[in-house]
């Protein structure tokens, strides 16, 4: 059975389970991810301390970046959720008027292009649909961090910190696991856990989809008209999203693409293409020391 042809779970009938989900077989367990309301986050970042604590990652610089009140900037190997301050100003003259907060994390796609590219087998999808890198199977290749179409990934380079350990800078690439030691002990993940205000919400992600859809109606209905729904669509370029968001502008506001596709989508007509391009020059190879004899 294809991913396409697995029966969804109240979203009308065909909720694309994650590629390799299915591989599981009895163990399979439903596929679990996150929902982020940006329209209730109050940019606390008890999310980002949260998942620095419970996975024992390293600090990142404590860098002051001067852009608003945003130090960590980007998601990193360092950083598995980045609050963004966003400065608006919506009327004429000087100042800000609005900000618009966002907890941004690994969206664990339906299409994983990170996982398609691990040479190693570092990077696999687990029993609750979610993306996870082994970090004592990546040998630092780096081939995921430009297969990423979000630029969630990056490396520890050794040379940044303490090569041995919890929390060591490995050279090994980093992102964040949902927390899948906690799932697979039926705990939600510590910064949905940590969240004040339900901004991040964890759940099987049928009922997350159905939930944020009565959500982004009801907002558009009390006049916010900009609230739309980011990465629910199961038929998007990635797949539909493992965590998606309710966003408040545009995907380019937040830095996000406003249109993502698994940059792995033509890897399969690329192998298909060099294997017979290898063929042909191995004939063409044969014909030549034939006609030579």
């Amino acid at each position: 059975m294809s991913w396409d042809q697995v029966p969804g779970h109240g979203l009308g009938g065909h909720l694309k389970t994650a590629d390799g989900h299915l591989s599981y077989g009895a163990e399979a367990q439903p596929r679990m991810g996150f929902f982020t309301d940006t329209s209730v986050c109050i940019g606390c970042k008890a999310c980002e301390v949260a998942c620095k604590e419970w996975n024992l990652v390293p600090e990142d610089g404590f860098t002051w970046t001067g852009n608003s009140f945003d130090n960590t900037g980007e998601l990193s190997a360092s950083t598995w959720r980045h609050v963004a301050f966003i400065e608006r100003s919506v009327r004429d003259g000087d100042g800000i008027d609005q900000w618009l907060m966002s907890s941004d994390v690994c969206k664990h796609c339906t299409h994983a292009a990170c996982l398609d590219v691990c040479p190693t087998g570092a990077i696999f999808r687990t029993e609750f649909g979610t993306v996870v890198i082994q970090d004592e199977v990546c040998n630092g290749c780096g081939y995921c961090i430009p297969a990423c179409p979000f630029g969630v990934i990056s490396r520890r380079e050794r040379d940044q910190g303490v090569e041995h350990g919890l929390g060591a800078h490995d050279g090994g690439a980093h992102k964040c696991t949902l927390c899948y030691d906690r799932l697979q002990d039926g705990m939600e993940p510590a910064c949905a856990k940590a969240c004040p205000t339900d901004s991040i919400q964890f759940g099987p992600l049928d009922e997350l989809v159905a939930t944020a859809r009565e959500r982004c109606e009801h907002l558009v209905e009390s006049g916010v008209e900009s609230a739309r729904l980011y990465g629910d669509d199961p038929d998007d370029g990635i797949g539909g999203f493992g965590a998606f968001f309710l966003l408040l502008d545009d995907p380019e506001v937040y830095g996000l693409p406003p249109d993502p596709v698994v940059t792995t989508r033509n890897l399969g007509q690329i192998w298909g293409a060099a294997a017979a391009a290898a063929g042909l020059v191995g004939a063409t190879i044969v014909g030549a020391i034939a006609l030579a004899r």
